[in-house]
């Protein structure tokens, strides 16, 4: 996770996310950082527009959250609920790149 946000604070600063800011980043962090995992979060973040990412993050619990209350107050069988979850699942079809820096 550190190595995802030393990215985001890169991004943040405005200064380009490569190996070298990476790992300058995690060992002022006092990570010892792994460089292959230095190199696939590059490789992984170098298609990927990290703002846009970002706001479609920011605003996919925010949708959820009126859903998530309209389907909590109501007596609606769970089966009406399955759409919902669906469509949460396309709106992560952005960070395909992402998923494999977790694991």
């Amino acid at each position: 996770m550190e190595y995802v946000y030393a990215a985001m604070m890169l991004h943040s600063a405005e200064k380009e996310i490569d190996e070298k800011s990476v790992g300058a980043v995690l060992k002022a962090a006092g990570v010892d950082a792994d460089e292959a995992r230095v190199k696939a979060l590059v490789a992984s973040l170098s298609s990927v527009d990290i703002g846009e990412a970002m706001s479609q993050a920011i605003a996919a619990p925010a949708a959820a959250a009126p859903a998530a209350a309209a389907g909590g107050s109501s007596d609606a069988p769970a089966a009406e609920e399955a759409p919902a979850e669906e469509e949460e699942e396309d709106d992560g079809a952005g960070f395909e790149g992402l998923g494999s820096l977790f694991g």
